[in-house]
């Protein structure tokens, strides 16, 4: 399968924003956006060319992408299901990421990043609706519940991630979590309005639509 290996504070850079990839360091003084907010690379810092409207398109797509960490292949697939959902195509599709299970698991704070909830997720640390499921890209549905399993309670990264400043991850409105049992319910499928994402997905449908 393929993944990206090389370092994820590079496409925070690239960006220009924190895409929050990294866990604790996003919220240090050692972030690398803090100190070189411009793209990486031997030109990133003089980098001064003009942007066209497709390159805005790209970059507002790779952006968001990468804050879910999703590869190409199923962001496009992820966009096609939301087209054909009833509503603004581009809402339904940052529904669809935000109900992925490795991302709910992240918003509950059991995990620092999308990408240590997608290892405990593949490592079948965790249970919805008291069955184990190890696909990252499950989408939750409203009254489903997401449980440590029993046996791997004691798990330091999961411990450490409550304990972690929320950031980004602030307790959104349609989760709760009963941290002395490691549960978490999805309330229901949150509004764009209420999603913590700093992106304007019609720029998106507007790439896809070409």
């Amino acid at each position: 399968m393929a993944r990206y290996t090389d370092s994820v504070c590079k496409l925070c850079r690239r960006e220009k924003q924190k895409l929050f990839l990294k866990g604790t360091k996003c919220y240090s003084d050692k972030c690398p956006v803090e100190k070189r907010n411009y793209p990486p690379g031997q030109h990133g810092l003089n980098r001064r060319q003009k942007v066209s409207e497709y390159g805005v398109q790209l970059r507002e797509k790779q952006k968001v992408r990468r804050q879910y960490g999703v590869l190409e292949t199923q962001f496009r697939n992820t966009f096609e299901k939301a087209a054909r959902l009833r509503g603004v195509t581009g809402e339904n599709l940052v529904k669809l990421l935000e109900r992925r299970l490795d991302n709910v698991v992240y918003r509950l704070n059991l995990a620092p990043s999308r990408k240590a909830a997608r290892q405990l997720i593949l490592h079948r640390h965790l249970l919805i609706n008291g069955k184990i499921v190890n696909v990252p890209s499950f989408l939750v549905s409203p009254g489903d519940t997401i449980q440590v399993k029993e046996a791997s309670r004691r798990m330091t990264i999961i411990h450490d991630s409550l304990k972690r400043p929320r950031g980004e991850a602030a307790a959104p409105q349609w989760l709760t979590m009963d941290k002395s049992n490691l549960t978490g319910t999805f309330l229901a499928i949150p509004e764009r309005s209420d999603i913590p994402l700093n992106a304007n997905e019609q720029l998106i449908v507007e790439l896809y639509s070409k």
